[in-house]
């Protein structure tokens, strides 16, 4: 007949398993029940990160994804290549600038250029040009005066009547901006189109604070320097 006795096991000093690897680094299995760590890879929970904030995972290499990836911000640096499908969306507020080096292509899905900016000739070639157009139309006043808006490039007068119209400020349109103004009706019998600065305005068209278009369908082109209006 055996007999059975009572066995005691102390675990207190046991120092638990450890585990190779620096503080902070990532476990992951190096073969089959060998778990490890790197300096390559961390994470840190709290201000021990080194310059990095509390809760970051730091990578160091390269990472491949095969499925998508979501993030509420991406901040990119040193980017060799972009290549993507789809809608691209840039900037939130009309004070974001977006630079680049290089030339620019733009093209259709057929291959044909429509826009293209060379920064080896310092030229820009433009398949088609539409540019932003407004009228001024008949009014029931014989004084009312149109302003032109910023930045139009054409004004198409369509009052038959003398019109007065206001050019902004060149400082406003800024320097080597064209600023078109036609006759669309054809100003007869004594009426006229008259350009003028604004009345708070110190800048000129070609030296005067008034411009006057005369005959059948006149038209008018300037350009600015930044302080002052000049046709051309």
């Amino acid at each position: 007949m055996s007999s059975f006795g009572w066995a005691y096991i102390d675990c207190s000093s046991s120092a638990g398993v450890t585990i190779p690897g620096p503080v902070n680094s990532v476990v992951f299995l190096t073969g089959a029940n060998s778990p490890s760590g790197s300096s390559k890879l961390l994470y840190y929970t709290g201000s021990e990160g080194g310059g990095h904030d509390a809760s970051t995972l730091v990578l160091s290499g390269n990472l491949v994804v095969t499925g998508a990836v979501s993030a509420s911000v991406f901040q990119y640096e040193n980017i060799t290549i972009i290549d993507t499908t789809g809608s691209t969306f840039f900037g939130n507020t009309n004070d974001d600038t977006h630079s680049r080096i290089g030339s620019l292509i733009v093209r259709n899905a057929a291959g044909v250029n429509v826009l293209s900016s060379s920064a080896i000739s310092q030229k820009t070639h433009v398949r088609g040009l539409n540019v932003m157009y407004e009228t001024v139309l008949p009014t029931s006043s014989l004084t009312a005066i149109h302003t032109a808006s910023t930045p139009s490039y054409i004004i198409g007068v369509r009052a038959t009547g003398s019109v007065k119209i206001e050019i902004p400020a060149p400082s406003t349109y800024g320097t080597g901006a064209v600023l078109l103004v036609k006759d669309e009706v054809g100003h007869l019998n004594g009426t006229d189109i008259r350009l003028s600065a604004s009345s708070a305005g110190t800048y000129t068209i070609d030296g005067a604070t008034n411009y006057i278009l005369t005959g059948s369908n006149p038209a008018i082109s300037l350009y600015s320097n930044g302080a002052n209006w000049f046709v051309f």
